[in-house]
């Protein structure tokens, strides 16, 4: 079983800035009375408990893999509103439901025309989806990553392993959403611009998220070496800015089914 490496507070070191595309998404759903809602990916589940106030929801299930983000959520879990540790993609709903929602996870996980087709089978009439995915990928910081993880001794350590990209093309969500029976859907993808006090902190951000999945197959020697040639690199292309402007590619999605399966 793959280590858990992520760290909540590494990742919350940029809290406010990783909620903005959140808040976005949230913006998107229309709320109904009674939702039953599932928060894909729920991390710490301060934001699902957000999700859940602000829906009004009856019952929020909050699911992700990471024991150590999901050790945060018991001060958030209460009427309505509890967590697992499961992977999203063995996750199976017990019943109908009006939202899955899934925010910056989807990334780390393939085969999403199949997945999405079984995540549509769980909603009831008139239900929803809301998704945003991080597609950053072009960036310096997934780049360097990539080149690094391909070179020895990190290829061999790595046993070969390079960060997958699991996105789809934008175009390809609209179909896939109009095969899916959604009658509605918007799906945008939008450039968030981050006044971050100087290129360090890029480093400090990305330590904080993807460059967990080569932490944790990598051991713990091996992947500070592989950081710090990382960071040298990683710093020796990035403008010596203050601030930096670190500008961050994300999709973000949201479909509805029609009222009866007939509409």
């Amino acid at each position: 079983m793959r280590k858990d490496t992520w760290d909540p507070a590494q990742y919350e070191k940029f809290l406010h800035q990783r909620s903005l595309p959140f808040f976005d998404l949230l913006g998107l759903v229309r709320k109904r009375p009674g939702m039953r809602v599932v928060d894909l990916g729920c991390g710490t589940g301060e934001w699902t408990a957000r999700l859940h106030k602000d829906l009004g929801a009856t019952e929020t299930l909050g699911i992700d893999t990471s024991e150590a983000m999901l050790a945060k959520s018991s001060r958030f879990a209460g009427p309505g509103l509890r967590f697992e540790r499961k992977d999203i993609a063995d996750w199976r709903a017990d019943g109908p439901l009006d939202l899955v929602f899934s925010n910056a996870v989807l990334q780390f996980v393939p085969n999403q025309p199949a997945l999405f087709a079984r995540w549509r089978s769980y909603l009831a009439p008139s239900g929803q989806i809301a998704l945003h995915i991080p597609a950053n990928q072009d960036y310096a910081t997934h780049r360097i990553a990539l080149e690094l993880a391909s070179e020895e001794p990190y290829r061999s350590l790595l046993g070969g392993y390079l960060l997958p990209d699991n996105r789809l093309d934008i175009l390809e969500y609209a179909h896939l959403f109009e095969q899916l029976g959604f009658h509605e859907q918007q799906v945008r993808m939008q450039v968030y611009g981050h006044r971050l006090p100087s290129r360090e902190d890029v480093v400090e951000w990305v330590r904080g998220s993807f460059l967990n999945e080569y932490k944790a197959r990598l051991s713990e020697a091996d992947f500070e070496r592989f950081f710090g040639t990382y960071r040298e690199r990683l710093l020796g292309v990035l403008p010596d800015e203050r601030p930096f402007f670190f500008t961050f590619k994300r999709l973000l999605m949201w479909a509805a089914l029609p009222e009866t399966e007939s509409a």
